[in-house]
C-alpha cells in the first residue's frame, strides 16, 4: 500500500509575536544594532527560560537561548526570516510578511515634528501640543501627565520608528474624540509617508498613570495588494486578531478581532479557530513588545514568554489536518539594549500542522516568504515577493 497523501492546505495561522527577534541582521550595525539578539540576550539576563513547547518545535535551534536547547527531532520545519525592507517598524515587518517589501525607510523625526505638522494638529484639535520629542510612551506620561491634567494639551511623542503619538486622559480627552484627533492626524501625516497614527489613552492620577487598551492604530494604506487581499480574493475568510486590521487598514480582512494584550489575543484565538476551519488566522501578540521590550522589562518578557509557551500546548491540540501553523515575528525589541526601541534583527520561523514535514529551513531571504508560502497552499494569485517553501513541507 501507498502512504497516505498530504492533505493539502486547508487553513493557515500565523502568530506574530511582536518583537521577539532571535538574532542581528546582518545590516544591524547600519541600525545601531550590533550585537542585537532579543531571545538569545533575555535569556541570559534572566539566567535562563522555560520554554518545553518552544524547545520541541525547534527554537533552540535557531540561536544560542539559555534554557532552550537545540534538539535533533525538532517538531516543526524551522528556520530564519531576514528582512528586505528598509527599516525595523511594525509596519514594514507585517507588510513584507504580506509581499510588500519597503525599499525606502519610512521618515522618523528624532528632533520632533515640524510646525508643518503640528500647526494643522493643534487647529485640528483646539488644543495645545505638550512634549513633541523622542519618548518612551510610560516615561512620557511620568513626566507631562500632571500637565495635560491641567492644561488639556495633547502628549504627542515620536520614536526610532515612523509614528505620530498622541497621548490623552480618558477623563480630559474622552476615547471617541481622541480617535477623531488621530484621524485628523492620519490626513496630515499621509503629506508626510508617516508609517503609523496612534491613539494613546491613559488613564489613573499622577505617579500611577497607565496606559489602556483603548490604543489604536491608523497606518498607512498598503500600496499593493498583500497576502490578505490575495486569500480573501480567493474566497476564502481572513481574520485578523489584535492589531492586525489596524496594520493593514483593514484591507483584505473578512473579520478583524479586538484584544487586549497576549491573554486575551492567546483566548481569542482559540475562539476564532473553532469557528473559522479554512483560510487565514492572522494573529498578533503585541505584550512582548508594547509592555516589555519598550520598557526593557526583562522579568516581565520572560513571563510573557513562558506563557505563551503554556498556551501553545491548547495551541498545538486545536489543530487540525490540513492546518500550517506559523510563529514569527515583526522585528526585534531586545529589552537588554540601551534605549526602548526595536531592533534590527532576524526573526523565528517556526511551520508546523499534523502532516507536515519537519526539518531546517535555514534562513530565508525575505520575511515574503511566509506569505508567499501560504498563497502557494491555498492556489492564490502570487505575491510581488518572497519564495515559497510549501514543497519543502509536503510529504
Amino acid at each position: 500500500m501507498s502512504a497516505p497523501q498530504q492533505p493539502g492546505l486547508k487553513r493557515a495561522i500565523i502568530l506574530v509575536a511582536d518583537g521577539v527577534g532571535c538574532g542581528q541582521a546582518t545590516d544591524a550595525a547600519a541600525y545601531g544594532d550590533a550585537g542585537a539578539n532579543t531571545i538569545g540576550n533575555l535569556s541570559r539576563a534572566v539566567g535562563g527560560l522555560s520554554l518545553p513547547t518552544l524547545t520541541r518545535l525547534g527554537l533552540g535551534n535557531l540561536t544560542n537561548i539559555v534554557g532552550v536547547p537545540p534538539v535533533v527531532d525538532a517538531q516543526s520545519m524551522y528556520g530564519q526570516l531576514a528582512e528586505q525592507s528598509e527599516g525595523k517598524d511594525t509596519i514594514t515587518g507585517h507588510w513584507e510578511m504580506a509581499g510588500i517589501v519597503t525599499s525606502k525607510a519610512m521618515p522618523t523625526y528624532s528632533d520632533g515634528f515640524p510646525a508643518a505638522i503640528l500647526d494643522p494638529l493643534k487647529a485640528a484639535s483646539g488644543r495645545e501640543i505638550l512634549g513633541n520629542k523622542v519618548a518612551s510612551g510610560t516615561t512620557i506620561l511620568d513626566e507631562l501627565g500632571p500637565q495635560h491634567l491641567k492644561t488639556g494639551g495633547l502628549i504627542v511623542y515620536t520614536s526610532a520608528d515612523s509614528v505620530l503619538q498622541i497621548a490623552a486622559h480618558e477623563s480630559i480627552v474622552p476615547v471617541p474624540e481622541l480617535y477623531r484627533i488621530c484621524e485628523e492626524a492620519r490626513k496630515i501625516a499621509d503629506g508626510y509617508g508617516i508609517g503609523r497614527v496612534i491613539a494613546r489613552p491613559f488613564v489613573g492620577q499622577e505617579g500611577a498613570f497607565k496606559r489602556t487598551y483603548n490604543r489604536k492604530d491608523w497606518p498607512l494604506i498598503p500600496p499593493h495588494t498583500t497576502l490578505l487581499d490575495h486569500v480573501s480574493g480567493a474566497g476564502l475568510p481572513v481574520v485578523g486578531v489584535g492589531k492586525i486590521g489596524d496594520i493593514f487598514a483593514g484591507r483584505g480582512l473578512t473579520r478583524s478581532v479586538h484584544t487586549e494584550g497576549n491573554t486575551d489575543g492567546m483566548k481569542e484565538t482559540l475562539a476564532v479557530m473553532s469557528d473559522t476551519p479554512t483560510g487565514l488566522i492572522f494573529v498578533n501578540l503585541v505584550d512582548f513588545d508594547m509592555l516589555y521590550g519598550h520598557r526593557n522589562d526583562c522579568a516581565g518578557f520572560q513571563s510573557a514568554l513562558e506563557e505563551f509557551d503554556r498556551w501553545l500546548m491548547r495551541f498545538l491540540l486545536s489543530l487540525m489536518p490540513g492546518d500550517l501553523a506559523f510563529i514569527t515575528a515583526d522585528h526585534g525589541n531586545d529589552p537588554t539594549f540601551p534605549g526602548t526601541d526595536h531592533t534590527r534583527e532576524h526573526v523565528p520561523l517556526l511551520a508546523f500542522g499534523p502532516g507536515w514535514k519537519t526539518g531546517d529551513l535555514g534562513v530565508r531571504s525575505s520575511f515574503a516568504d511566509l506569505g508567499q508560502t501560504i498563497v502557494s497552499g491555498f492556489n492564490a494569485q502570487p505575491l510581488a515577493n518572497g519564495r515559497s517553501f510549501l514543497d519543502m513541507m509536503v510529504r
